[in-house]
C-alpha cells in the first residue's frame, strides 16, 4: 500500500500563497494553496509570472529540511499499521509505502485499514491518496493518481487497472513526461505495445528511455523494486569518532574494544544483557560495512562479547579508511542480579548453564548460528517422534518423568525397523522366556 501526503487543506478565506526555490531563471512556484492554483498558479512557474497572474500572491522560501523532517515523522507514525514502512521522497513525489500483507485483517481488511488511515490524516489536515497493490509502483501510480475510495489492484488486474492512468503517475521527471506527451505518449497503456528498442530510440537520452522501462517494470512486477524501510533507532548504542581514517583492523579491534566497554556498562547500569551485537563501520567514501554476532542467552561481559567477534572482524573491509565506529545492541532482556555459583554443585544443578552458553556462543561464533542443537521432548506415542532437535536457546529443555501407565518406552531405537522371531513351545503358544 502507499499513502501520499499532500500538502495541508487551505481553511475558509485563505488568500493565495506560494513556496518558491531558487532555479534557474530565478524563483520558481513549488507549491501553491488551493486558491492561488484556482487562478492559475501552478508548480514550475516563475515567481515573476505567479504575481502576474495573481497580484495579490504571497510567497515564502520552502524549507526542504523541515518538510523532510515531517515526512519521516509521518512515515515513524505510520508504523502503527505496519512494522514495514519505507518513505518514497522521487521526481518531487512524497509517499510512504506500507507492506500491509498479514496487518489488514487486523482492521478489518483493506477498505476498513484505508478508511481509518484516511479519516487520520484528514484530521491532521493532509490531502492524500491511497492505493493497494502489488506492486509499490503500481500502488504508486494509483495513490497519485488521487482515485477514491482507496483503489485496491490484484496481481491479475495490474495491467488493465494501470492502462488508464497518466504516465507521470509512474514517477517520471517532469521533462520526461513532457518528452513522453510530444510522442503522444499519455496513458500508461500506450507503453505496452511499443518496441523497447524502439522507445529508446525516441530517446536523445538513453539513461531517460531506461528509466521509462525500469518504472513500467517495476510497476507491472517484471522487475522488483527494492524498498529501505525504517529501522527503529536502537535502545542501546555507542559511537567512536576516528580523528584519522582507520586503515587496518587493528584499529578496528581496538574500536570495538572501546565500544564494548561503553555499551556493556550501559546495559549493566540498567540491569540488561544483549542477545546480538551489530558492528557498523562507515567509510569515507560513503559506504557502509557491518558485522552481526549473536548469543544464546542476555550477554553483558565485554571479554565474552569481543569473542564473538573474532570470526567475524575479517569480513570488515577499511577500503579508503573508515571515518566513524558504531556498535548496537540487538535483542536487549533483562538479567537476573547476583554473583555466578562456583560450580555446577552449589548452582543446584548438574550442568552450569551459564558457563555451557557461553561454550554453545564460541562454537555458533565460528561454526554458523544454528550449529549448537540440543535433544528436545516432543509429544507422541510414535517413539521414533519423541524428541526433535532445536537450536539451542540457552536453556536446556525439560524432560517429563516418565508416564506412570506407560513406563516401558524403548531406551534406544534402530536406525531401521528389523524383525523379531518368536520362537514358542508350541504353535501359537506363548513365547519362551
Amino acid at each position: 500500500m502507499l499513502a501520499k501526503p499532500g500538502s495541508a487543506r487551505p481553511a475558509k478565506g485563505a488568500r493565495p500563497f506560494a513556496l518558491v526555490e531558487a532555479g534557474a531563471g530565478g524563483l520558481r512556484v513549488v507549491a501553491a494553496n488551493g486558491p492561488a492554483r484556482s487562478q492559475g498558479v501552478e508548480p514550475g512557474l516563475t515567481l515573476s509570472d505567479a504575481c502576474a497572474r495573481v497580484p495579490g500572491l504571497t510567497s515564502e522560501p520552502i524549507d526542504r529540511a523541515s518538510d523532510r523532517a515531517a515526512h519521516n515523522a509521518l512515515a515513524h507514525w505510520m508504523t502503527r499499521y505496519s512494522p514495514l514502512v519505507s518513505p518514497m521522497d522521487e521526481e518531487g513525489h512524497l509517499g510512504i509505502w506500507l507492506e500491509t500483507t498479514g496487518c489488514d485483517h487486523l482492521f478489518g481488511g483493506e477498505a476498513a485499514m484505508a478508511e481509518d488511515i484516511s479519516g487520520r490524516l484528514t484530521g491532521f489536515g493532509f490531502r492524500h491518496g491511497l492505493a493497494f497493490a502489488s506492486t509499490p509502483g503500481a500502488a504508486a501510480a494509483l495513490a497519485l493518481s488521487g482515485a477514491s475510495p482507496a483503489p485496491i489492484a490484484s496481481e491479475d488486474s495490474l495491467h488493465d487497472t494501470l492502462a488508464g492512468l497518466p504516465v507521470a503517475t509512474l514517477r517520471l521527471s517532469p521533462d520526461t513526461c513532457q518528452l513522453l506527451r510530444r510522442f503522444g505518449l499519455t496513458r500508461i497503456g500506450q507503453l505496452y505495445g511499443i518496441d523497447r528498442k524502439a522507445l529508446a530510440r525516441r530517446f536523445a537520452s538513453r539513461d531517460a528511455a531506461d528509466a521509462v522501462l525500469l518504472r513500467l517494470d517495476q510497476a507491472l512486477g517484471l522487475r522488483h523494486e527494492a524498498l529501505a524501510t525504517l529501522r527503529p533507532a536502537p535502545d542501546y548504542s555507542a559511537r567512536l569518532e576516528c580523528p584519522e581514517p582507520l586503515l587496518h583492523l587493528d584499529g578496528v579491534r581496538a574500536g570495538l574494544e572501546t565500544l564494548m566497554e561503553r555499551l556493556t556498562g550501559d546495559l549493566g547500569a540498567h540491569g540488561c544483557g544483549a542477545r546480538g551485537f551489530r558492528l557498523k563501520a562507515f567509510r569515507s567514501d560513503g559506504t557502509l560495512a557491518q558485522v552481526q554476532v549473536r548469543a544464546a542467552r542476555p550477554v553483558r561481559k565485554p571479554a565474552h562479547a569481543l569473542r564473538l567477534f573474532e570470526e567475524e572482524l575479517d569480513a570488515i573491509d577499511p577500503g579508503f579508511g573508515i571515518d566513524l565506529l558504531m556498535l548496537e545492541a540487538e535483542r536487549v532482556d533483562g538479567m537476573e542480579a547476583g554473583a555466578p555459583a562456583l560450580s555446577a554443585a552449589l548452582a543446584g544443578g548438574d550442568v552450569d548453564e551459564t558457563e555451557l552458553a557461553a561454550l554453545a556462543d564460541r562454537i555458533s561464533a565460528r561454526l554458523g548460528q544454528g550449529s549448537v542443537q540440543v535433544i528436545a521432548p516432543n509429544e507422541s506415542h510414535v517413539p521414533e517422534r519423541a524428541e526433535t532437535r532445536e537450536a539451542y536457546g540457552g536453556t536446556l529443555p525439560d524432560w517429563p518423568a516418565p508416564c506412570p501407565s506407560n513406563p516401558h518406552r524403548p531406551l534406544s531405537l534402530f536406525a531401521r525397523p528389523e524383525p523379531i522371531d518368536v520362537l514358542a513351545e508350541v504353535p501359537d503358544g506363548p513365547p519362551l522366556n
